[in-house]
């Protein structure tokens, strides 16, 4: 890798780091915050609105942008059968829609018609989906990189546990529902915050070789 991608993919990993740490702190702080609502029964999202909304909307768009860097940094830090644009296009899609998840759920208080509510459905489950998928994808391509494949496995089993954890909170609704989505959110954050800091560490050496 050249010097300047490997600067480029470091820079990409230090925005993903940052802007997951974000989202983590502020929405870790609400929970406490916010006694109105109870942390195992209220989903994320009963937070976007009321006290400290505007503060966790911030924290989405913080993550939102964090998931595009990821993308653009693996993009950029991967070399030959490694790079796919396949998990960058999945990290941008899952950036779009959970913009337009926290964007929407204010919407929907004036809206009698019920459409921004739809709107707001659909974005989140296309934010879970999509980066459970592209963390599992973007694990499997490491396997082409030699400086990278040693992280596969680990990268892979997060992956695959967020993604399990993200099937159980949907098909088991008998399950406390804030719990179980805010388990699936700590295993996402837990990878995205894991690959920022291997993409920010890494790309520095990567770009000697």
């Amino acid at each position: 890798m050249s010097a300047s991608a490997g600067g480029s993919a470091r820079a990409f990993g230090a925005v993903g780091l940052a802007g997951v740490a974000a989202f983590a702190l502020v929405c870790g702080a609400v929970q406490v915050l916010r006694t109105d609502l109870s942390w195992s029964a209220a989903p994320l999202s009963y937070y976007l609105t009321g006290t400290y909304g505007d503060g966790v909307i911030a924290s989405y768009l913080a993550l939102s942008v964090a998931l595009a860097a990821i993308g653009l940094g693996f993009r950029r830090a991967l070399r030959g059968r490694a790079r796919s644009a396949a998990p960058l296009l999945l990290f941008l899609v899952a950036a779009f829609a959970l913009a337009l998840t926290a964007l929407s759920e204010k919407a929907k208080a004036s809206d009698a018609g019920g459409g921004w509510a739809l709107v707001h459905l659909l974005a989140a489950q296309t934010t879970f989906l999509c980066v459970t998928v592209a963390m599992l994808l973007q694990s499997w391509r490491w396997r082409g990189d030699g400086l990278w494949r040693r992280y596969s496995s680990r990268g892979l089993a997060l992956a695959a546990l967020a993604f399990a954890a993200l099937w159980l909170h949907a098909l088991m609704r008998g399950l406390p529902r804030g719990t179980s989505q805010k388990a699936v959110i700590v295993l996402i954050l837990a990878w995205l915050a894991w690959a920022s800091f291997r993409l920010w560490r890494t790309s520095s050496s990567s770009s000697l070789r």
